[in-house]
């Protein structure tokens, strides 16, 4: 039997009446069906006390990471971090959940290896560990034993893994139709909003990427915002990427696939017609770029996060 053990001191979430302050105990009294549990659980357990006396439980083969409060310092989690980095030492394999990863960075053990995290916490990540090679566009990345995991409900893209790896994947997918879990994602990358991203770069970076905005639809020439700013377009290339780690096309292509997003989940206009909105005369360029950046093309992501009627 796999067994997984979480981190000292996490608590899972407390949903429902039953959960409230002396309900719960009020609630699993009154139920005849679990008392009739309880009874057969203690007689088990009075047979088998003598025997169980002194012997520890067994050690989880997989301890879960939760995520923090990034805002917290790392520091003050010293003994949490020891005991991630003596669950590695034993060969018990880890994942983390969400912003979670920065415990296992803390800990060292993302050196060398490929992570995942939340995509609005990418850019940290890889700031504060850059030995790690992160891949925001994944939602679970294992490497060596140590497994990471995107947003919060990544962790279940992880546990119906660890089900398929185990199980087979018709248990997989039975699970995932009883638990109304997706078990067809396969990345962050249709999720992500750059609106909701910290801005980047200094004024003359900003100043660009509003042209670039204001001038969408027209065709890319670097030319153009390069005489807007004054400089070359070589100037305009170094400096751009320096100050935001992408190139002004790379920007502008971003853009394109946000606000084709938001066109495809709000309005019925036509994949032609939104190519046109955003920029691109041929419709097939278009839905190559998008299906790049976005994971999906433009019908099936339309088809999943479209407005229903």
């Amino acid at each position: 039997m796999l067994r997984v053990g979480g981190l000292r001191g996490a608590r899972p979430p407390h949903h429902g009446l039953a959960h409230r302050r002396g309900q719960g105990a009020a609630v699993r009294r009154a139920d005849p069906v679990a008392a009739a549990a309880r009874g057969r659980r203690r007689r088990r357990g009075d047979r088998g006390r003598a025997g169980a006396a002194g012997r520890r439980p067994p050690r989880p083969r997989v301890r879960a990471v939760p995520g923090l409060d990034l805002d917290a310092t790392l520091t003050s989690l010293g003994p949490e971090i020891e005991t991630i980095r003596a669950g590695s030492r034993s060969g018990v394999a880890l994942v983390s959940i969400c912003v979670g990863a920065f415990l296992l960075a803390a800990a060292g053990l993302l050196d060398g290896r490929e992570s995942t995290t939340s995509w609005l916490f990418a850019d940290r990540l890889a700031d504060r560990c850059p030995g790690t090679d992160v891949r925001p566009e994944k939602l679970v990345v294992t490497d060596s034993g140590v497994t990471t995991t995107g947003a919060f409900s990544a962790m279940y893209d992880f546990a119906l893994g660890l089900i398929r790896e185990h199980n087979g994947s018709r248990v997989a997918r039975a699970t995932a139709r009883v638990a109304l879990v997706d078990d067809a994602r396969l990345s962050q990358a249709p999720y992500v909003d750059a609106a909701l991203l910290p801005a980047t770069g200094s004024r003359f970076s900003q100043g660009v990427q509003r042209w670039l905005d204001q001038n969408m639809r027209e065709r890319y020439d670097l030319g153009l915002p390069a005489a807007t700013f004054h400089v070359s377009t070589r100037t305009l290339l170094r400096r751009f990427r320096a100050e935001t780690g992408q190139t002004p096309l790379e920007y502008l292509q971003a853009e394109r696939v946000r606000r084709a997003k938001h066109l495809l989940e709000t309005t019925e206009r036509t994949v032609a017609g939104i190519a046109a909105e955003v920029g691109y005369r041929d419709p097939g360029t278009f839905s190559a770029v998008f299906t790049r950046l976005a994971g999906h093309r433009p019908r099936d992501y339309r088809a999943t996060f479209g407005a229903r009627p």
